[in-house]
């Protein structure tokens, strides 16, 4: 496969680049997504004046990790010992432990809430503060069913996502031209920002082309649009990669 058409933010997107190009994968970047700023820095900083009382601090994304450790480092330089770490996903984990030089609890299988909170650790917090570094929004299922089980979540809101609307007009002058041969999503909030962009000028590319995804959760949105080809990828760029090179 030639080229693929990336749509993760900026920053996200660079190792996945330079993975794709080692395979002889040409990707085509169209972040659709920005990472900005905690939304509301008081809240943040209220929440993290209760980091050193929380026995679990998870992460849910390398973005988290990113803003929320230099949130936590205006105030707490060294991270508590007695703050175990937890994270969603073998990417974030990576990211967590390459910060902090502490093990990091993440799911042996699965990149997403429900597997994080299959783990046995999870299962034993009731009476405990948790604090969750998340972005604005997002899925409810880790906060919930953790006070479900009776641990008090504190949520450390350390970034936004913003939608970006870059103009397609060239972009679609090379798909129409066959210059993108997959598409890779990693968010059903990125999905349907790139239905948006592309309109119905490009409704028929899209759902024409093979589209990589990370959870089914997202495959399935593409297929309720249409897109014919749809395939569930292992986490992480690896598993994108190795799918594309399979």
């Amino acid at each position: 496969m030639r080229s693929i058409l990336i749509t993760r933010p900026v920053d996200l997107a660079e190792g996945l680049a330079i993975g794709l190009r080692a395979a002889g994968i040409t990707p085509l970047s169209l972040p659709l997504i920005e990472i900005a700023p905690a939304p509301q820095p008081l809240a943040l900083a209220a929440a993290l004046a209760q980091l050193a009382a929380c026995p679990w601090a998870i992460f849910i994304s390398p973005s988290a990790v990113r803003m929320g450790l230099a949130a936590t480092r205006v105030t707490t330089p060294v991270w508590p010992a007695s703050v175990r770490l937890a994270a969603i996903g073998a990417g974030t984990a990576r990211a967590l432990h390459n910060a902090i030089n502490a093990p990091v609890l993440t799911p042996e299988q699965g990149a997403d809430s429900e597997s994080l909170l299959a783990c046995p650790e999870m299962q034993a917090v009731a009476g405990q503060r948790v604090m969750l570094f998340r972005g604005e929004g997002g899925r409810a299922t880790l906060a919930e069913t953790l006070t479900a089980r009776g641990a008090r979540v504190v949520h450390a809101v350390c970034y936004a996502r913003r939608a970006l609307s870059p103009d397609p007009a060239a972009l679609l002058a090379r798909w129409q031209a066959g210059e993108i041969e997959a598409v890779s999503v990693t968010s059903t909030e990125i999905f349907v920002q790139l239905t948006r962009v592309l309109g119905d000028a490009g409704r028929a590319l899209l759902q024409a082309t093979p589209l990589f995804a990370p959870h089914e959760r997202i495959a399935a949105a593409a297929r309720a649009y249409g897109v014919q080809r749809v395939q569930v990828t292992a986490p992480g760029d690896a598993g994108l990669i190795a799918a594309l090179t399979t």
